[in-house]
C-alpha cells in the first residue's frame, strides 16, 4: 500500500466494516460516536498503530507529516476520490501497479494535451503493447520519485 495520506487512512481503515470483518469482529449496529465522544481506550486503539509506525520509521516521519498535511487541506470530495484510488490500488495485481506507476510518472511530465493523447493511446494498446511501453518508460525508483524525498 502506498503511504499517501497515512494518518487518516490508518484511522479510516480501522473504522470500516471490512477491517472489522478481517479481524473476525462484527461491526457495531449503532454508529460510532464522533472523536470527542470516544473513550480514551478507543482513541488509543486507533492511534497505537500510527504511533508504532512513527517510532519504528524515523526516516519516514517527515513524509508521514507531509501526507497528513495534504490530507487536511483536501476537500471532502478530494478525500473520497483518494480513498477510492487507494481501494483500486489495493485491488490491482503487481503488474498493473507497475504499469500505473510508469503511466503516472510519464503523465506528470506532460501538459494537459499530452496527457489526453497518452490516455487515448493507452486505452487502445493491447496488454503486450502496454508491457512493451512500460519497459521503454519505466517508473522511477523510490529514490528518484519526487513524492518520496
Amino acid at each position: 500500500m502506498p503511504r499517501f495520506f497515512a494518518i487518516p487512512l490508518v484511522l479510516a481503515g480501522l473504522l470500516t466494516p471490512s477491517a472489522h470483518a478481517a479481524a473476525g469482529e462484527q461491526p457495531s449496529a449503532t454508529p460510532l460516536p464522533a472523536w470527542e465522544q470516544l473513550t480514551p481506550a478507543q482513541r488509543e486503539t486507533l492511534v497505537a498503530p500510527l504511533r508504532e509506525r512513527w517510532n519504528a520509521e524515523p526516516e519516514s516521519r517527515q513524509r508521514m507529516l507531509d501526507h497528513a498535511s495534504r490530507w487536511q487541506a483536501m476537500t471532502p470530495e478530494q478525500r473520497k476520490r483518494a480513498r477510492h484510488g487507494m481501494h483500486r490500488w489495493q485491488e490491482m495485481r503487481p503488474e498493473q501497479r507497475e504499469e500505473m506507476r510508469a503511466l503516472f510518472a510519464k503523465m506528470r511530465a506532460l501538459d494537459p494535451e499530452g496527457r489526453a493523447a497518452l490516455k487515448a493511446k493507452w486505452r487502445q494498446m493491447t496488454p503486450e503493447q502496454r508491457a512493451d511501453w512500460v519497459k521503454a518508460n519505466p517508473a522511477p525508483t523510490r529514490d528518484e520519485h519526487p513524492l518520496h524525498p
